[in-house]
């Protein structure tokens, strides 16, 4: 999500949405949960990268079976998270808790989110499709058809326990709740379709914790999914002295870090009941990022519009137990979630999903191959369509279907430098391909202001 323009909003049916109920307490007071009965997720996983390092396995490799009964996938994405946090270099520990996690998972170094803002690239991972290919409406904070195909709906259907909690108005319209047996919206929020003023971090973690206690999982041990979406790093970057924090500097990244902090505390929380809880060692963990976030590079600021590297390179993190930490440099995509997600509960990918289940290659069972990855940001009433595709060092930038810039990403990873020559006709050939295999939906509503191509 990021911050648009007045007047564009277009949000005047969000008013007559209902809000959705919770049990959380009002203080965010988070439960004590059940003693465990098992090895915890992150011990089993770090446990077996020891065994596979003392019987002289490389790094990387693993000699574990994926297991077979997992009893559930937490899904946690949290918005605007640039690919550079302190596991991968950035000097600030910014988030040692999330540090800390990163050493006991499969993580893919070159993943992408597959666009820049919130509204188009969560209906992505959700329908494993590019933005363009879905039912919608034309604005930016865009609606879904309920003929949209959602992966939780798969695993609904197939008995599976589905649950999410998220923390923003956007939520309330969207129709991403389509395949949850329970869709929660965090209390309290205040709608400001210019930015974002709450801070839903404690609450929300509160009740996730609640959620993943519910009966249905501890009582009944049904297979679950459960998926929440932290928004705190999003734009206003508030500052969390109040909370215990240090206080930031004055720039915009510094109050950014900070607020990635203050979510890694939540998130902190979270995992501590996971790894306490009766199923701890039988659920997988998926970790991503819905778009990264800007400060002044190629003079773009927060998110959306654009899909340079920095709005678009996100963290992803598989934490699957028995499978050796590793990093994965292949690029990868968001596209891969919901298949993933489906395998990892031995459901079989829906066909008409276009991303890869990424569970044999994080287990060492396949060899991960370098794949293209396509970028979309579909038109809609703010914005023309931009469209990318990165294949292995080179990127292609297209934009409003005409031009395009290409670039070497291990040469130039700012992308200030342009390609020619043979590498940009090879990528240019990749992309008109690509775009031609898309079975592209115009947008279902419009209104005064929307860009040429639409309705």
């Amino acid at each position: 999500m990021r911050r648009i323009h007045s007047g564009v909003l277009l949000l005047q049916a969000l008013g007559a949405l209902a809000l959705g109920c919770s049990k959380t307490p009002a203080d965010g007071t988070v439960p004590v949960p059940p003693a465990a009965s098992s090895v915890p997720a992150a011990a089993a996983a770090a446990a077996t990268a020891s065994t596979n390092v003392a019987a002289g396995i490389p790094s990387g490799s693993t000699t574990a079976v994926p297991p077979t009964d997992l009893q559930g996938v937490l899904f946690l994405s949290i918005d605007s998270l640039r690919a550079d946090m302190p596991w991968a270099g950035y000097p600030r520990d910014i988030a040692p808790r999330l540090t800390a996690l990163e050493k006991t998972c499969v993580s893919y170094t070159n993943a992408y989110s597959v666009s820049s803002y919130t509204a188009q690239s969560v209906a992505s991972f959700l329908a494993s499709k590019v933005p363009s290919e879905l039912s919608r409406d034309g604005y930016f904070f865009q609606k879904y058809a309920e003929s949209t195909l959602f992966f939780p709906e798969v695993l609904q259907k197939a008995g599976v326990f589905t649950q999410a909690a998220q923390a923003h108005g956007y939520f309330k319209r969207a129709g991403f709740e389509q395949g949850f047996d329970r869709w929660e919206i965090v209390p309290g929020l205040i709608w400001n379709a210019q930015t974002d003023e709450n801070v839903t971090g404690p609450k929300h973690a509160a009740l996730a914790i609640e959620m993943l206690g519910s009966p249905e999982i501890l009582e009944k041990k049904r297979k679950f999914f459960a998926w929440f979406h932290f928004m705190d790093p999003h734009d206003l970057y508030q500052t969390h002295e109040k909370d215990g924090l240090e206080p930031p500097g004055k720039k915009p990244r510094d109050r950014y870090d900070n607020e990635v902090q203050f979510t890694d505390v939540q998130l902190g929380k979270v995992l501590d009941y996971v790894e306490k809880a009766p199923y701890a060692g039988k659920i997988a963990i998926v970790l991503t990022s819905d778009h990264g976030e800007a400060f002044g590079e190629h003079g773009r600021t927060r998110h959306a519009f654009e899909l340079w590297q920095t709005l678009v390179r996100v963290p992803l993190m598989l934490c699957l137990p028995g499978a050796t930490p590793k990093h994965v440099a292949e690029a990868r995509s968001g596209l891969d979630i919901g298949p993933t997600v489906l395998d990892l509960l031995g459901l079989p990918v829906e066909p008409s999903f276009r991303g890869k289940s990424l569970v044999a290659e994080a287990y060492g069972k396949e060899k991960p191959e370098e794949r293209d990855v396509m970028l979309d940001l579909a038109r809609t009433s703010t914005n023309g369509q931009r469209r990318a595709l990165i294949h292995g060092k080179h990127k292609i930038l297209q934009f409003d279907g005409s031009v395009t810039k290409t670039f070497d990403l291990e040469a130039d990873p700012g992308e200030e430098k342009e390609v020619g020559g043979e590498v940009r006709d090879d990528m240019k050939a990749r992309l008109k391909a690509a775009g031609e295999a898309l079975k592209e939906l115009p947008t279902t509503v419009c209104t005064k202001g929307c860009l040429e191509g639409t309705k």
